[in-house]
């Protein structure tokens, strides 16, 4: 236990003396004592002119009477009231001594900014034109490193496409699996519910077939390889930028866009069609889970069902989709890896960047696809 030892402020106001509420323990196990009201009593227009502090019965103090005097002080020279710092002990001086001594920096405390909707506006448009250079000064460097390997010029190592083929590949096939899995089963589900109605189960093969084939194999195969493999490529050049190897082998007078962006850009164009072609067999098979289960439905049904429904162009239209996913994955990797910093915290940067910039990629995509495929009627 400590005792509670209080601390009184006198107050002068126009040559008299009076003491003021302001009783606080200054005891290590104290709570913050309430100084508001004081500092109430000391506003404009009151007529005080001193502060005096009466401490012959304060004991231990600690941090919080210094925070407090310090608020008291402050506040005082604002309202041009004198605080008499006296009759305080030594330490207490001292201490007040030294936080005084050297004037705060300017700029040391922050202050809300508020910058005009219009300047804001304005800055997002010249990152979104930043950006858009960018994107197009590197689709023109591909384009470049693409025509060197027609050529037979371009110079990487055969050793690093069939590793980027390795970890885009089979590497992803068991999330691959697990998600298309689950995408044909979820969409027998939704068209059971209404499809049932009707007692028009056997259609369901006919829905998860072309859902699978157009649109979700691929768009599912976009979004996870995205998320697995962009990722990667952002990190892994970001690092590289980090540690100044890409530097190195500009140095050595390498290219980096033909030795390290074209290996992984042929990986994603060769295995993002096959990686489709199991995103449909999977999510047929899910599909094929419910329906023979769950519905009056047998599997020669629902097989033969989905070979009628689905057709040649379908079957080319998924694939052409994650073609272009695949290209467009690479680039948006590729390029927030060559965009990186030069600190850790800009790997992780460029990773999320790759992943957004890829997801955003993949939609606006498969929204122009598929609308050019309904113009045309296939």
């Amino acid at each position: 236990m400590t005792d509670s030892v209080p601390c009184v402020i006198n107050v002068s106001r126009q040559g008299q003396t009076m003491e003021a509420a302001f009783v606080g323990d200054w005891v290590l196990d104290a709570a913050v004592p309430a100084l508001d009201g004081v500092l109430a009593q000391l506003g404009e227009g009151t007529g005080i002119r001193k502060l005096i502090f009466s401490t012959q019965d304060l004991g231990r103090w600690d941090s919080l009477l210094m925070t407090e005097l310090i608020r008291l002080i402050n506040h005082g020279a604002n309202q041009g009231i004198e605080v008499d710092t006296g009759s305080l002990p030594e330490g207490i001086q001292g201490l007040l001594q030294l936080v005084y001594a050297i004037p705060e920096p300017i700029g040391a405390r922050r202050k809300a900014i508020r910058v005009p909707w219009l300047e804001v506006l304005g800055a997002s448009g010249l990152r979104l034109f930043d950006d858009v250079q960018a994107i197009i000064l590197f689709i023109g460097e591909t384009a470049l490193g693409l025509w060197a390997l027609m050529r037979a010029k371009a110079r990487f190592r055969s050793v690093d496409l069939w590793t980027n083929i390795q970890d885009c590949g089979p590497s992803a096939l068991p999330i691959i699996t697990l998600i298309s899995l689950l995408a044909g089963l979820i969409l027998a589900f939704v068209g059971a519910v209404q499809l049932a109605l009707f007692g028009a189960e056997i259609y369901i093969a006919d829905m998860v077939g072309l859902g699978m084939m157009r649109e979700m194999g691929s768009l599912m195969t976009g979004i996870i390889m995205t998320g697995r493999t962009g990722a990667a490529f952002a990190a892994q050049l970001g690092t590289m930028q980090v540690n100044s190897e890409i530097d190195a082998l500009k140095t050595m007078g390498f290219k980096p866009m033909e030795f390290l962006v074209l290996p992984r850009i042929l990986a994603l164009i060769f295995i993002m069609p096959l990686l489709c072609l199991y995103a449909d067999l999977m999510g047929i098979v899910g599909g094929a889970l419910v329906t023979v289960n769950f519905f009056e439905v047998s599997l020669l049904q629902y097989l033969n069902r989905t070979a009628d429904a689905v057709h040649l162009k379908d079957f080319f239209i998924g694939i052409v989709k994650c073609g272009v996913f695949g290209v467009l994955i690479a680039l948006s990797g590729c390029l927030r890896g060559m965009q990186c910093g030069r600190s850790a915290s800009d790997v992780g940067d460029a990773a999320t960047s790759a992943v957004v910039t890829g997801i955003v990629f993949i939609v606006v995509a498969d929204s122009l696809i598929t609308v050019i495929c309904n113009r045309l009627g296939i």
